[in-house]
């Protein structure tokens, strides 16, 4: 081979390689982006999953008694006339060696005033 026609194929060869990574939108960005694509489509598909799971929810707090029940109960703490709530309360940490994990925690119950 002669001198010229080496570097007419390394000049090809670099020019091949600058059309393939070089510009505002090189072979990398493109895979970066895809790779980036494919992420948010996975967000995108969690984020209506639960979208659909939140409006099951509200849905069934608006039409549904024992939902409504359940969450008055969870989250409010509410109780019906003649129950007694429990709640249990967790230990303070005083260093001393006795709070094992796996040890019972005290349970404290308010009991109703008397129906009027």
């Amino acid at each position: 081979m002669t001198r010229a026609r080496l570097i007419g194929i390394a000049a090809a060869v670099v020019l091949a390689a600058l059309a393939f990574q070089a510009g505002e939108y090189g072979t990398l960005d493109w895979l970066k982006l895809r790779s980036q694509l494919g992420a948010e489509r996975r967000a995108v598909r969690d984020l209506d999953r639960q979208l659909d799971s939140l409006q099951r929810l509200a849905r069934a707090l608006e039409t549904d008694p024992a939902a409504q029940e359940r969450a008055a109960r969870e989250q409010f703490g509410m109780i019906r006339r003649g129950e007694l709530l429990y709640r249990l309360v967790p230990r303070v940490d005083t260093g001393d060696e006795s709070d094992i994990a796996g040890e019972r925690l005290p349970v404290t119950s308010f009991p109703l005033p008397p129906p009027r």
